[in-house]
Order: structure tokens, then sequence, then C-alpha cells
């Protein structure tokens, strides 16, 4: 049992297959109207997903505040913690999801 053989070396000789540098986008393309326009508009549904999700979240010490002391109160927070945010998130995030590929469509002429 000698030593292990080096690895045999493998030598490129040809293009690289699937995207050559000529499909990558235009870095001058930034400046087109329609790009912008696209641009803003995914900044709009961002703010507005980055709200939907911020104003209830942010209400949560509130609604911690006006829960009874006890028990109860142990279990409510537990349950407004541990189970209340994630069907605000999932929505959010498909909502915008949807929004997002809808903007990109209508650019891309889909």
């Amino acid at each position: 049992m000698g030593a292990e053989p080096a690895p045999r070396r493998e030598v490129v000789t040809g293009a690289p297959a699937g995207r050559t540098r000529a499909a990558y986008p235009d870095p001058t393309a930034h400046d087109d109207p329609v790009v912008r326009k696209l641009m803003r508009r995914q900044m709009r549904i961002g703010l507005v997903a980055c709200s939907l999700l911020a104003l209830p979240l942010g209400l949560f010490p509130v609604v911690f505040r006006l829960l009874p002391d006890g028990d109860t109160g142990r279990g409510a927070v537990w349950l407004l913690l541990g189970v209340a945010p994630y069907p605000v998130l999932l929505a959010t995030g498909a909502w915008y999801v949807r929004r997002a590929e809808r903007n990109e469509g209508g650019v891309n002429g889909r």
C-alpha cells in the first residue's frame, strides 16, 4: 500500500458551456427608462411589504402590555410569539414575490 497517486489534472480547451460573455446584460442598460421604472416599482413594493410586516409585528409590545398577568397571559404571549407572526410573514412574502414577478414580466415582455 504505497502513497496514493496525485489526482489527474483536467485541461479546459473549449469555450465554457452555457452563458457566454455576450449573453450577459449590458452594464450600461441601467440608464434605460424602463429599467428605472422597474426599479421604482420594486422599491415601492419592497417598502409596502416592510410596512405590512412592521405594523402588526410592531404592535406586539402593546398587545403584550394589554394581556392579563398570570398563566393565561403567559400562554397568550407564547401563542402570539410562536404562531401569530408566521401566517403574516408567509402571506406578505407570497404577495411580494407575486408582485415582483409581475413587475419583471411586464418589462421582459412575458
